[in-house]
């Protein structure tokens, strides 16, 4: 039992600072709401429905398939799919099969992705079909034992037999709707440690270079049952999600899938979270209550011109939560005005998955700030040179907390201390026990919510035989958080335009890690021995 801190005094009424945490593995809180409300609307991407009891029912085929098609406990099971029900049947199938889920974004390129698989050693690979031709190319590269492919087909017969089963230990791709397909009764799956891994989730930590989380079940149970407890107006079995942030996110995985799931909420998917249109007659014709995001849809809304002209309703929101980079006061304070709900920021990394600070949701919401430390959570401000009186990194420590990277002891070792995790982000907290960030101590770039990397950038635009050295940051942007920039240094005589240099980032990485501006120095800024002062960057024009 922990000492009492400044923040309880300002949680919502009803709100407990110490919860119960049961000790089962993550599948058990959708199995439980199964059994509550197996009739219930679960799922819903376009015409398509599932219940409790279907989700349930499917979950299970899809893990008793995968067993049978060889999945050991412990292996790595690679998703790359959109935020589709498919993706919903697969994760649950792999925990209940014992496997370990590595979520990966379906937009990566072949170069990204490949890198993902090996550094965590994914033995399968389920994909979405229009990504075909490059997962084909990674199972061959990776060593994957079977890809299984699907698509909106399979959502018209799911659970339905093919009339021909492929060999399971020969086939290298296998319709995802094998997985759907029928089991025989009374097969046992194995028993789950809620001890046991059960994501790995990419992050970039405080050194910037990507390492896989490793999520252990009682991490994932911990923090849906808190955000559970702190969305204390939302009511079990009562509410509507609007789950379009991707599922491949530790954010959207936690909050838009696991806290609705153990809510009993139905959960409205869908698969592209700049179609503000598709998002608008969601929220108006499905009655949706909670929406998570982050700032950059928010502003889409405030400044969509059919909003403004009233031809939406979007009252029946009630709560959103904003996450994954700052909120600008006035968006908050528009959207709340257009919409009624309450839109709260709140902080979290992939190290604690996904949150460990949130805004009352009813309570006051302090513009500026990530809230307070939510239930179970200690947080502080540990000072540094250079800064200050009173502003330091911040540190935390809670059950929803990772045990460390997968296979990298040494980076572990270094965001940890006496048990606490150190953030890397720069910040200061007030007398009342809200915190407020100013910085990052790490060079981790967030757009739209979307981690990027500088390195992987920079190694990018250093393939350029044109370009002596390059150097990446991030940049202010009202609409997406931050943008990517580029410092390019070129070798003496050689001259390429700015366009052609994004032209050929557009090639190997994904949209959001492609800079949008290039900027042309003679140096990059540098310290005596020759490290990169990345944060002056900004400074140079």
């Amino acid at each position: 039992m922990r000492s009492k801190q400044p923040w309880i005094d300002y949680y919502d009424e009803g709100v407990s600072s110490n919860l119960v945490y049961p000790k089962i593995p993550l599948p058990d809180l959708m199995l439980e709401s199964a059994r509550k409300f197996p009739f219930h609307l679960c799922l819903q991407y376009g015409e398509n429905k599932f219940t409790y009891g279907q989700v349930a029912a499917l979950s299970r085929q899809v893990a008793l398939n995968l067993k049978n098609a060889g999945l050991v406990p412990g292996e790595s099971v690679g998703l790359v799919l959109p935020n589709v029900p498919q993706f919903v049947f697969a994760y649950f199938g792999i925990l209940l099969a014992g496997g370990v889920v590595v979520p990966l974004n379906p937009v990566y390129t072949l170069r990204e992705l490949a890198a993902q698989c090996r550094q965590t050693q994914v033995h399968w690979l389920i994909g979405w079909g229009a990504r075909s031709e490059v997962l084909r190319q990674i199972r061959q590269e990776c060593d994957i034992k079977s890809l299984f492919l699907t698509d909106d087909a399979d959502l018209s017969k799911p659970g339905d037999a093919l009339a021909q089963k492929p060999e399971w230990r020969s086939a290298l791709e296998i319709p995802f709707s094998v997985l759907l397909a029928a089991t025989p009764k009374g097969e046992d799956l194995p028993h789950l440690s809620y001890e046991s891994p059960a994501v790995l989730q990419f992050s970039g930590g405080t050194t910037g270079t990507p390492k896989a989380v490793v999520a252990l079940h009682r991490n994932l149970v911990a923090n849906s049952l808190q955000f559970r407890e702190w969305l204390h107006n939302l009511k079990e079995g009562q509410e509507h999600f609007l789950t379009v942030i991707p599922l491949s996110h530790v954010y959207g995985m936690v909050i838009g899938l696991n806290v609705g799931l153990a809510m009993g909420a139905a959960i409205h998917l869908l698969p592209d979270a700049r179609d503000t249109h598709a998002i608008l007659e969601c929220i108006q014709s499905q009655n949706i209550s909670f929406y998570p995001g982050v700032p950059a849809m928010y502003f889409a809304i405030n400044q969509n011109p059919e909003v403004r002209a009233g031809h939406y309703s979007l009252r029946s929101i009630k709560a959103c939560i904003s996450g994954s980079a700052p909120l600008d006061p006035e968006i908050r304070k528009t959207f709340e005005a257009l919409t009624g709900g309450k839109l709260v920021e709140g902080y979290g990394l992939s190290e604690a998955p996904t949150a460990t600070h949130c805004n009352p949701i009813l309570g006051e919401n302090r513009s500026g700030s990530i809230g307070l430390p939510l239930p179970d959570v200690d947080s502080k401000i540990v000072p540094l040179p250079g800064y200050a009186k009173g502003i330091g990194e911040l540190w935390v420590r809670g059950p929803q907390v990772m045990p460390g990277y997968f296979e990298q002891v040494e980076e572990t070792q270094l965001v940890f201390s006496a048990g606490w995790l150190k953030t890397g982000d720069i910040g200061r907290m007030d007398r009342d026990g809200y915190f407020y960030l100013l910085g990052r101590n790490k060079d981790l770039i967030k757009v739209s919510g979307n981690q990027v990397w500088p390195r992987e950038v920079e190694e990018v635009l250093a393939q350029l035989p044109q370009v002596k050295e390059a150097a990446v940051a991030g940049i202010p942007d009202l609409a997406k958080g931050e943008r990517v920039k580029a410092w390019v240094v070129l070798r003496e005589g050689q001259f390429i335009e700015e366009q052609r240099i994004i032209d050929f980032c557009r090639d190997s990485l994904a949209h959001f890690k492609v800079p949008g501006e290039i900027v042309f120095v003679p140096a990059l800024p540098r310290t005596p021995v020759g490290k990169l002062l990345r944060r002056e960057l900004v400074n140079l024009k």
